[in-house]
């Protein structure tokens, strides 16, 4: 069976990394500080992907299997790492995004930012 999104639990995730982490004795180096740096590193060269291409050209490259495998396995490095400090820091993720939903949602009202790009302050 393939892991996938359908199939695959946030707490297996977290499993796998914490297997892999450890079978390196890397615990040690997975500190809150060391990781949240690893996550903009990482969010950054996804980011490098993207720079100085249109929408238009995003589109086409999309298309293209070289592409989308490299920002897959950038995505995933950031993934790995968010999920490395949620562990560092103890961090329930289904928790936080739930919490996080309920807050944005009284944020941006329907009625006020549907189809709206504007920032929550000004709305």
């Amino acid at each position: 069976m393939t892991n996938n999104d359908d199939t695959t639990s946030i707490n297996d995730l977290k499993e796998m990394l914490k297997k892999f982490r450890d079978a390196r004795d890397w615990k040690q180096f997975h500190t809150p500080k060391n990781l949240v740096q690893a996550i903009s590193i990482e969010a950054n060269e996804l980011m490098d992907e993207f720079l100085w291409k249109t929408d238009e050209e995003i589109d086409e490259f999309l298309k293209q299997d070289n592409f989308r495998q490299t920002i897959s396995y950038e995505l995933a490095d950031v993934m790995a790492f968010c999920l490395n400090f949620a562990i560092a820091t103890n961090i329930d993720l289904s928790q936080a995004m739930n919490e996080k939903m309920i807050h944005n949602n009284e944020k941006y009202p329907i009625e006020k930012s549907k189809g709206n790009a504007t920032k929550y302050n000004e709305l």
